[in-house]
């Protein structure tokens, strides 16, 4: 997705989050960190923050995948004592973070992630960024 084509999709998460009994809040964006959306109920900052700690426990995950020849990252799921963190894969280059209380049925959250990626297909999808030179 370029400067040109960005749409919000601040919409579609608050539509998974007020979907998902036990859901707190979503971020989306890219995979090196690039804030694209967020859910309402949180700030810009703490979206900020939270896509910065999504892109880093995704970037994990995929150094992991890598060093252990398995292939891609479909999903990250971190259980807190309280909470849950979700991480999925968003289309190339994306990501879609969750956190739900630690309560959420996990199956139907992972479930509904997906869906919401299925749903907006490409819109999901960003180029990786290149570094401009001076």
């Amino acid at each position: 997705m370029t400067a040109f084509q960005r749409i919000d999709l601040g919409w579609l998460l608050d539509e998974l989050v007020n979907g998902l009994r036990d859901a707190r809040s979503a971020v989306l964006l890219s995979t090196d960190g690039l804030l694209l959306g967020y859910s309402t109920g949180q700030g810009r900052d703490e979206a900020e923050r939270f896509g910065a700690m999504a892109s880093a426990l995704h970037s994990l995950a995929r150094s992991a995948g890598s060093h252990f020849r398995a292939g891609g990252v479909c999903q990250t799921v971190v259980e807190l004592d309280e909470a849950v963190l979700f991480i999925t894969a968003a289309g190339e280059n994306a990501c879609l973070a969750l956190v739900a209380a630690g309560t959420a049925d996990m199956g139907l959250v992972a479930y509904e992630m997906n869906q919401t990626v299925q749903r907006v297909g490409t819109h999901l999808s960003v180029d990786a960024r290149n570094p401009q030179r001076a």
